[in-house]
């Protein structure tokens, strides 16, 4: 791919299609989901970021790195997600690189306003102020379950009719997800919170959450005082109901937030689904866990 991030609008291929189900690489856990649902029983997608890993701070392994060079497809959210694979993608890999935040069709949204007024020069995103976290609205999942069939298609052309299928009971399966998180969290939709980790962006507005803000401002920008105090002052202000820790993320900041507003710890966030098993299943396990979790703290107060 050598510095070249193609976007699902202009999917370049070779001028042969391959003889056998392409080698599908991905970045982590809920990409990965998405294209072993459209691929199913013709392959299985390999995955770069282990179980417990950090998607936004990993070093490849040599192994991986052969598999990414070899890859006739990598399918990622982009290097607003994962800037490591973004550098590998400049000197690995003769393939097809879809990365998902980028295609036209994904319905693409900023940080928190407190995030879209901090400095993100430090940062490293290709996007200033995106976030990168579109998985987490599942208009964007089925959207992304359509580009992954099509790009798929192209490189298998012989096989584009089961991958068009599987990607449209794919796509019923996010409704029936969708509708499942929907009615978890209807009885706590005015129920003001807080998180850790500006990662829910989406998440909150497609269904409604009354989520105040968080203690990370972005994605990868660090905790300022001024910060700290101002969000402090709003949780308490507004009576929020839980604060809640995230996986892979100290908490000692999120208990002192907890204590200093009188709110309620929850359960640790996974909003990148590294604490679940990869596979077809992880997409909805993510989103039915976040809401169970949100709803068990949120719904006792």
């Amino acid at each position: 791919m050598r510095g070249l991030y193609v976007a699902a609008a202009a999917l370049v291929f070779g001028p042969a299609a391959w003889a056998e189900t392409p080698k599908v690489v991905t970045d982590f856990g809920p990409v990965h989901s998405l294209v072993s649902m459209v691929m199913g029983d013709l392959g299985t997608p390999e995955i770069l970021l282990p179980m417990g890993g950090d998607a936004h701070d990993f070093q490849l392994r040599p192994s991986q790195a052969r598999d990414l060079d070899s890859a006739d497809l990598v399918i990622w959210v982009g290097p607003e997600m994962t800037p490591w694979l973004g550098r590998a993608l400049e000197s690995l890999g003769n393939g097809t690189s879809l990365p998902l935040l980028d295609a036209s069709e994904t319905l693409a949204r900023g940080f928190s306003e407190d995030a879209a007024e901090h400095d993100h020069e430090s940062h490293d995103h290709g996007h200033e102020g995106v976030d990168p976290h579109a998985w987490l609205e599942p208009e964007n999942a089925r959207i992304w379950l359509g580009l992954i069939a099509e790009a798929l298609a192209q490189a298998d052309p012989a096989q584009a009719a089961v991958y068009r299928a599987n990607a449209d009971a794919a796509q019923e399966q996010v409704t029936t997800i969708e509708a499942d998180v929907a009615a978890v969290l209807a009885p706590i939709q005015d129920k003001p919170f807080a998180a850790a980790h500006d990662a829910y962006g989406y998440f909150a507005a497609h269904f409604g959450l009354n989520n105040l803000g968080s203690l990370r401002i972005g994605d990868a920008a660090p905790s300022g005082a001024q910060h700290l105090a101002e969000l402090q002052a709003m949780l308490t202000d507004k009576g929020a109901t839980c604060v809640f820790p995230e996986v892979n993320h100290q908490d000692d900041g999120v208990r002192q937030m907890a204590e200093a507003t009188g709110a309620k710890l929850g359960a640790a966030l996974d909003p990148e689904g590294s604490a679940l098993t990869p596979g077809p299943a992880l997409y909805g396990d993510l989103m039915r866990g976040l809401a169970k979790d949100l709803a068990e703290c949120l719904a006792d107060q």
